[in-house]
């Protein structure tokens, strides 16, 4: 049976009630990988007409949002975390490359915080990983990708600060 967004919110929004914590962001980190095999869902939810960022959902209560990505062209984003909040990624289509980081510096107002790169993996489609709150990673798409994403609150409301790179020497 195909997966609507209705239930997949449904869905996530009882795990996250159910079970605070990283049990729950775990349940819905598995939720989306169920979601990004119904070829329906996909198709519904992160198609040609996506745009870099859109809300399809954000929770009054919990304030988690759901969000679908697609870009259609190569883009690369530096170290970062989503401040207080959790992400999941689920890569719906294409490829983006990851990279965890090592927070060295915490970035403060005017100073980039620094970050010494840890690894960098694929994720293809199907793939979703959980960033839990304060873990800095960065994603680089070398062409189109579509990508269902999960905030346990909307960014678009946060303020961050950068980091910056470092050589593991330095």
């Amino acid at each position: 049976m195909p997966i609507t967004l209705d239930d997949f919110v449904q869905r996530a929004r009882s795990a996250l009630k159910d079970h605070p914590g990283t049990e729950g962001r775990e349940m819905v980190c598995d939720l989306v990988r169920e979601a990004l095999k119904d070829p329906a869902f996909v198709a519904a939810n992160i198609n040609d007409k996506t745009p870099e960022r859109q809300v399809l959902y954000e929770d009054p209560e919990l304030g988690f949002t759901v969000l679908a990505h697609a870009y259609h062209d190569a883009k690369t984003s530096g170290p970062h975390d989503h401040g207080p909040s959790w992400a999941i990624y689920g890569q719906a289509e294409g490829e983006t490359v990851m990279t965890d980081w090592e927070c060295l510096a915490r970035p403060s107002e005017g100073v980039p915080g620094k970050a010494k790169r840890i690894r960098d993996y694929a994720m293809k489609p199907g793939d979703a990983y959980l960033y839990e709150p304060g873990i800095l990673h960065s994603p680089r798409r070398d062409g189109p990708t579509r990508l269902l994403r999960i905030e346990g609150l909307n960014m678009d409301r946060v303020k961050r600060l950068p980091y910056q790179p470092v050589d593991a020497a330095a």
